[in-house]
């Protein structure tokens, strides 16, 4: 035996086993049939057991979708392999058409598992890995479906410390609980715009599939029936009903979507310095963030959310994936008490809770005030120009219901303006940069420092009138950009070089005083 040899035989000996999937995965695969079967065979009972053509037809279908379904399963199941080696994550999948991928473990950013309901019922669940990249090619996750959620958990566990090994770099805090759901939270949970939202989603939806069905909405024996029994009652005591019964379905939704999304909700320090969010009751979710890539927080008050004194926090990180993957795993609690949220804030970055106050906060000047005032002057001109142009055409009341317009619209937005002028503030706060805007959202995000990769300015006409600037700092996390609206070009470019000094020095022109 050769050197050579006796080198790649303890090389190939010393390599994990490769793994496989569950398999209860057939089992799922062949459920995706259990519903449309129990259906046939309900309506097979109902009519009697008797058979004809059309039955046969259908049972046949239904027999050769079993096979198809089934044998997709098996063949998965058999040419699904993966494996971790001290450098590698390795998936080899198909047989005709074959696929081998690798992730090297020192690109791992993220390790999430995620189950739904049929996966939960079987004792399954996905394993994702996520590179944290950008671009939509296929290699920057690398998933597999259906294997048992120990045999996840372990998989998780390894990859952690494999790849921290690899790095040599310790957990930068003590692992633990951070926040847990409470119950009381679900107040919050009908305070959201989406629900009403949500119903006239639904309702478009089934007008269209009924209209594609040839069916006519309007002539359902429901619809038929309502017409006979309110068909003599006052428009406007109609459009009320049918207002208050969208916003109690938009509520019943809006809390239904929480108790789904939040249920079993728990924040914590985990292995590897990661921070992990599960949640879920149908579909359950185990999200992880890198401490060591964390560069801030952003503190969301919506309306009616802030009314009722809460607010939600989501992670400002490197690492999270494109633009959606970023959207849907940067969450870190649900609609809480805005107390509740600022203390995780400050758990999350081990700072002083009045981190993310913005009492406190440098405010803007008042041109920055005028410019929302004309914005709401100039809404309501143009809302209200529409029903007085229509009425100098065709009738008088027209013009009345434009001016009532003009008169109930304009001190509405009046106030928001006040209050967006209100919500503007900035400020540097130890290693963070804390900027404060919004009108239907309040928004507080403190960003490190030393994050920011980068200035954007931005001057619009009306900006340069009134003297004032949009400040952007750029960074390699969260949205990107995150803006200090409408500040003196003064305090704007005294921020910048407050926040990374010298980083805007090269691109500023210095006027001499001509006193």
């Amino acid at each position: 035996m050769t050197p050579e040899t006796a080198v790649r035989r303890r090389t190939h000996a010393a390599q994990p086993d490769w793994g496989r999937l569950s398999g209860r995965l057939v089992l799922v695969n062949l459920s995706i049939v259990a519903a449309p079967l129990a259906l046939f065979l309900l309506s097979l009972a109902i009519g009697g057991g008797k058979t004809n053509l059309q039955v046969l037809i259908t049972l046949g279908s239904l027999f050769l979708t079993f096979l198809v379904i089934g044998g997709i399963g098996v063949m998965r199941l058999l040419t699904t392999r993966y494996r971790v080696t001290d450098a590698l994550v390795e998936l080899h999948t198909g047989r005709f058409f074959r696929s081998e991928r690798s992730i090297p473990l020192d690109r791992i950013r993220s390790v999430d598992l995620t189950a739904n309901p049929l996966h939960r019922l079987f004792g399954l669940t996905t394993l994702q890995l996520g590179t944290g990249e950008q671009s939509a090619s296929s290699g920057r996750t690398l998933a597999l479906e259906g294997i048992r959620k120990t045999d996840a958990i372990e998989l998780r566990r390894q990859i952690i410390e494999r790849r921290d090994a690899g790095r040599g770099t310790p957990p930068v805090h003590e692992g633990g609980p951070i926040s847990e759901l409470d119950w009381s939270w679900l107040r919050y949970g009908p305070l959201s715009v989406w629900g009403v939202g949500g119903v006239f989603v639904v309702a478009g939806s089934l007008y269209r599939t009924l209209r594609e069905m040839k069916v006519d909405p309007l002539e359902l024996g429901v619809v038929k029936d309502l017409e006979n029994r309110f068909g003599s009652v006052p428009l406007w005591y109609g459009l009320l009903v049918a207002a208050a019964v969208v916003v109690v379905l938009g509520i019943a939704g809006s809390t239904g979507t929480f108790i789904e999304s939040w249920s079993g909700y728990r924040l914590e320090r985990a292995e590897g310095g990661m921070f992990r969010i599960r949640r879920g009751l149908l579909v359950t979710r185990s999200v992880s963030i890198e401490e060591r890539r964390l560069r801030g927080v952003e503190l969301i008050e919506p309306i009616p959310l802030r009314w009722a004194k809460g607010a939600k926090l989501h992670a400002v990180a490197s690492g999270l994936g494109n633009r959606e993957d970023n959207r849907r795993r940067r969450v870190l609690t649900p609609p809480t008490p805005r107390d509740e949220a600022r203390r995780v804030a400050a758990d999350v970055l081990v700072e002083h809770p009045a981190l993310t106050e913005r009492a406190g906060l440098t405010p803007h000047p008042k041109a920055a005030l005028r410019r929302r005032i004309s914005r709401a002057i100039t809404a309501t001109i143009l809302i209200a120009a529409v029903p007085v142009g229509l009425g100098l055409w065709l009738s008088p009341a027209l013009v009345t219901a434009g001016w009532i317009t003009a008169l109930v619209l304009l001190p509405l937005l009046l106030a928001f303006a006040y209050d967006a002028y209100r919500t503007l503030g900035h400020g540097l706060r130890g290693r963070y940069l804390v900027a404060s805007s919004g009108t239907f959202a309040h928004r507080t995000v403190a960003l490190q420092r030393d994050g920011i990769i980068g200035w954007k300015i931005s001057r619009s006409a009306f900006q340069r009138r009134a003297g004032l600037l949009t400040l952007g700092a750029t960074t390699a996390a969260g949205d990107g950009v995150y803006q200090v609206r409408d500040v003196s070009v003064t305090e704007g470019l005294m921020l910048a070089e407050g926040a990374v000094p010298q980083l805007l020095a090269p691109f500023i022109e210095r006027v001499p005083d001509r006193g």
